[in-house]
């Protein structure tokens, strides 16, 4: 398989790595991203723990409660400039309360879900016309609680990250500042039983090559004991990070976010967090051309 520019350029922007090296990965990858990832981090060049989400889309995230239920969603549209208009604000907030107040519990659902007198599908379409943006609604989620639980709801920068909690046996406040953390923090599992044999397999692999090629380019080689050590302390490291109750709490770094709800008799059932754009590239201006074709 041919190695591209493009190519290259991805894998760049998902490791942060070299162009050089993001070369050498896909050529000795046959052009396989995924197993690129992988290569360059065996070689140490780069780290999964650093690599960011591609964010590329603008709009905005937005999380409502009411009683016993909650719903999280994006709307995504094409600048940031109109995610910040009151009339793209105002659209958020109608679909919220439409949405909240239905019986959707997916995306294909939600799109038929009526929103001043029209599907949402419908309401979009027109929304379009009116803003002058394409708009894309996406991610979207509903989650139910019982009397014993209490919702967390954050949005930060107007909708740049949301993120949804569910507590047992906490209050407002309690709840709250979990879902400010797991904004901040971006944990991807609630506790390391959650994780599957198969990734924390995936990540030993990887972690032990790491090490092997570190250790053969030492001076002073480690012995093969000691090089397992190395290994599961980097593992168990990667994923304390990834964790969301061993992470440090945002508000109070010297405990852990399960010492902090324990310390308030209450315990986190579950989260959701969603930042703008995750997951969709995002178009490159070329502002030379698009100048050049409206002199022609």
């Amino acid at each position: 398989m041919q190695v591209t520019a493009k190519l290259v350029k991805e894998l760049r922007d998902k490791t942060g790595a070299g162009m050089m090296d993001c070369k050498k990965a896909l050529v000795a990858t046959e052009g396989n991203i995924e197993q690129a990832v992988d290569w360059l981090r065996e070689k140490g060049i780069a780290k999964a723990a650093k690599k960011a989400s591609r964010i590329a889309a603008e709009g905005s995230c937005v999380v409502k409660t009411e009683g016993n239920k909650a719903i999280i969603f994006e709307l995504n549209c094409e600048t940031d400039f109109v995610a910040k208009n009151d009339n793209f604000v105002n659209l958020t907030n109608k679909i919220a309360d439409a949405l909240l107040a239905s019986d959707a519990t997916c995306e294909a659902c939600a799109l038929e879900v009526e929103v001043d007198g029209k599907t949402l599908k419908e309401f979009l379409l027109e929304s379009i016309s009116a803003i002058g943006e394409n708009l894309t609604f996406r991610r979207f989620s509903v989650v139910a609680k019982n009397d014993n639980q209490e919702f967390g709801a954050y949005m930060h920068m107007g909708g740049k990250i949301a993120a949804l909690t569910v507590l047992d046996n906490a209050d407002f406040e309690t709840a709250k500042d979990i879902a400010m953390h797991v904004a901040a923090s971006n944990p991807t599992y609630l506790s390391r039983n959650d994780i599957s044999e198969e990734f924390i397999a995936h990540e030993t692999e990887v972690l032990t090559k790491e090490a092997l090629n570190e250790n053969a380019e030492a001076v002073k080689p480690k012995p093969e004991n000691i090089i397992k050590k190395m290994v599961m302390g980097r593992l168990n490291k990667n994923f304390k990070a990834m964790c969301l109750l061993s992470q440090p709490f945002v508000k109070d770094p010297n405990q852990s976010v399960e010492q902090y709800v324990k310390s308030k008799g209450s315990k986190i059932d579950s989260f959701v967090r969603l930042a703008v754009g995750e997951g969709i590239e995002k178009k490159e201006d070329n502002f030379v051309e698009e100048v050049m074709n409206q002199a022609r």
